[in-house]
């Protein structure tokens, strides 16, 4: 059985970050599993600019960020194993893994980080009703066939959802030159960032219809048309308000599902609110020397974001390789309040928060005006005014140690509105 001091699954832009922050903290042994043919994960579909702003102070598409990481890990010599499959991982961090060039083997990690991404939400786990006839695409599916296959799915397009993949695909398929008739919404604001809104919907003249849904889809082999219908506040369709639009095409921008299959066949526990592994300040989950970040823990706005975050359990998974002793005490429940969504971290160990600590997490609405208010036992620690709060930007406070020293029990995150 080969044995190493830290096993990485998943070579996109988390693993890679990890894998570079822990080898720059003196771990020699440490290896990373990636199932495709390449470092880079969903990047090297990703031929956009804006990334990259953040870490590397410049606007690079996906792939260059990629490969600014991957240069990286080639120079600091962290080796990576590509068309590897981690099948399965239990709670000694013992991973059983399939390749084609060494078939299926044990390992064995003193610890492991957890950065398998996420996954696109499918037709399925929607509930529209009609047959199931070709042309229906998840917009990263559609992203993948334009960018890397060469291959336009359809000429006339209708997008479902107005998540950020969705939102690019809308200008990608209008230069290829599809015509995008809508992007149609079930919230009443998108769940985009306002950038990809301006730059990919408005510069093109693409409508956004916030407040509905695709109510039938027509066609049987082929995909012909959809039947669009405008939603009331319980997100009910509206009998009299429907409309059909004649398409080829239909893009799914539903949602992304951490991908935490692996994480439960090792009894790390999960958020119901994320969908993803409940962490303390190191990201370390309920599995000592098990440590989750980027997508896999939860769905990021920004890749610069991942990277900092992996970074942060690349650091703290060295520090465990070292020997550093369990967090001592009892924790600190991080619970979200009104207004916010989920927390991460959902615990803290205060005595073992360095200088501060990072609270990440996302609002519930649009709140304008509003205020981000930390408190503990009726004691408020961390206020942060903001001219707009949405749900499509993940919100990152920084709360210094000093502010935590009399803290106990819980700590709650919400949003406070403007009086009116």
């Amino acid at each position: 059985m080969r044995e190493f001091e830290l096993v990485i699954i998943g070579g996109g832009p988390a693993g890679m970050a990890a894998a570079v922050a822990a080898r720059k903290q003196g771990i020699g042994n440490i290896v990373i599993f990636e199932r495709g043919d390449e470092l880079g994960g969903i990047l090297n579909q990703c031929i956009h600019n804006g990334f990259g702003l953040h870490t590397f102070k410049e606007e690079l598409t996906g792939p260059e960020y990629a490969e600014r990481y991957s240069d990286q890990v080639k120079e600091l010599g962290i080796p990576v194993e590509l068309g590897t499959m981690v099948l399965d991982l239990n709670a000694d961090k013992e991973l059983s893994i399939i390749s084609r060039t060494r078939g299926a083997e044990t390992v064995k990690a003193k610890a492991v980080i957890l950065a398998m991404g996420c996954r696109e939400r499918p037709r399925g786990a929607l509930g529209i009703a009609g047959f199931r006839p070709q042309g229906i695409y998840t917009a990263g599916t559609a992203q993948k066939l334009v960018n890397c296959e060469g291959v336009v799915p359809g000429k006339e397009v209708v997008i479902l959802g107005s998540g950020d993949i969705g939102l690019i695909m809308a200008r990608r398929m209008t230069l290829e030159g599809a015509k995008v008739k809508a992007v149609v919404e079930l919230m009443p604001y998108s769940s985009g960032l306002k950038r990809n809104i301006v730059q990919c919907l408005d510069d093109y003249g693409i409508p956004l219809m916030l407040s509905h849904t695709v109510v039938d889809i027509k066609g049987k082999e082929k995909l012909e048309g959809v039947t669009v219908a405008a939603v009331d506040e319980k997100n009910t369709p509206i009998p009299g308000t429907e409309e059909y639009f004649p398409c080829d095409t239909l893009l799914l921008s539903c949602g992304l599902i951490p991908e935490n299959e692996l994480s439960k066949t090792a009894g790390v526990e999960l958020s119901p609110l994320t969908n993803g592994p409940s962490v303390d300040e190191s990201l370390e989950t309920n599995i000592e020397g098990v440590f989750a970040c980027g997508n896999v823990l939860h769905v990021h706005d920004l890749v610069d974001f991942v990277s900092e975050e992996a970074n942060r359990a690349g650091e703290n998974a060295a520090e465990y390789i070292k020997g550093k002793p369990a967090s001592p005490g009892v924790p600190v429940e991080v619970k979200p309040g009104f207004g916010v969504r989920y927390t991460v971290p959902s615990k803290l160990y205060i005595e073992s928060v360095n200088d501060s600590v990072h609270i990440r997490f996302r609002v519930t609405g649009v709140f304008k005006g509003a205020a981000i208010a930390v408190t503990s036992g009726g004691e408020e620690i961390f206020r942060k005014r903001g001219r707009i709060f949405v749900p499509s930007e993940m919100q990152d406070i920084v709360i210094k140690k000093d502010k935590l020293a009399d803290v106990s029990g819980t700590i709650e995150v919400k949003v406070e509105e403007a009086a009116k």
